[in-house]
C-alpha cells in the first residue's frame, strides 16, 4: 500500500498495540516522537533505513537536499529535524521498532488507520491506572489464539475487570495488524 502524504506511522516504543501513531503508554508523548520521512517518497521507511546508521549532520544534510523535505513549509522542516534528532537519541532496539512499525503501519489499510487512531485516542483518555491494565491484557491476550482470547474477553473474571468500552479498545487492538509490542520496555515513548 502506498503511504499518503500527511499519514504518520505509529510512534515508537508504546505499548498498546494500536497506536498511532503512537497509543497506550503515551501521556508523555508529544508528536514529535514520530521520525521523520519525506513525504511522497514512495515507502515511507525508506529514506530513514537508508540514512539510519549515517551521523546526525549527515542524515540532516540529506534531508536538507531532498527536493520533497524542501517543498514543506519551514514550521514542518523544522519539525522533522527534531524528529530526527529525537530518533537519533533513541537506542538501536527502539530505533529498530520505529522502523518495524513504520513498516507495519504503512501496510495497514485506510480504515484500519482510522481504527488504529481512534483507539489510541480512546486509551490516551484512560486514567494512567486503568490504561496500565488495558495495555497488560493486550499484551497478555496477544500471546493467545483468537480463540482462547474471544473466551478470556467474554469470561465473567474480565467482564468484572474491564467496561464494555475497555473491553471493545482490547478487541479491536487485538483485531488489527499491528507490530508487537515491547510495553514496559522503555515506557514508553
Amino acid at each position: 500500500m502506498e503511504s499518503r502524504r500527511g499519514e504518520n506511522p505509529p510512534a515508537e516504543g508504546r505499548s498498546f498495540a494500536a497506536r498511532p501513531p503512537d497509543t497506550a503508554g503515551s501521556e508523555n508523548r508529544s508528536p514529535q516522537h514520530y521520525v521523520p520521512r519525506p513525504p511522497e517518497r514512495g515507502h515511507s521507511g525508506n529514506w530513514l533505513l537508508q540514512h539510519k546508521d549515517a551521523p546526525l549532520d549527515q542524515q540532516e544534510k540529506a534531508l536538507e537536499n531532498d527536493p520533497q523535505y524542501r517543498k514543506l513549509p519551514a514550521q514542518k522542516q523544522q519539525a522533522l529535524r527534531q524528529r530526527l534528532e529525537h530518533f537519533n537519541s533513541l537506542p538501536p532496539q527502539q530505533k529498530e521498532r520505529v522502523i518495524n512499525r513504520m513498516e507495519t503501519w504503512e501496510h495497514l489499510t485506510p480504515q484500519q488507520k482510522v481504527e488504529a487512531r481512534q483507539l489510541h485516542e480512546d486509551m490516551r483518555k484512560l486514567p494512567p491506572g486503568r490504561r496500565a491494565m488495558v495495555e497488560t491484557a493486550i499484551r497478555d491476550l496477544s500471546q493467545m489464539s483468537p480463540e482462547q482470547r474471544q473466551q478470556v474477553l467474554n469470561s465473567p473474571r474480565f467482564k468484572n475487570m474491564f467496561t464494555n468500552h475497555e473491553r471493545e479498545m482490547l478487541n479491536g487492538s487485538l483485531k488489527l495488524p499491528l507490530a508487537p509490542t515491547n510495553a514496559g520496555s522503555e515506557e514508553q515513548k
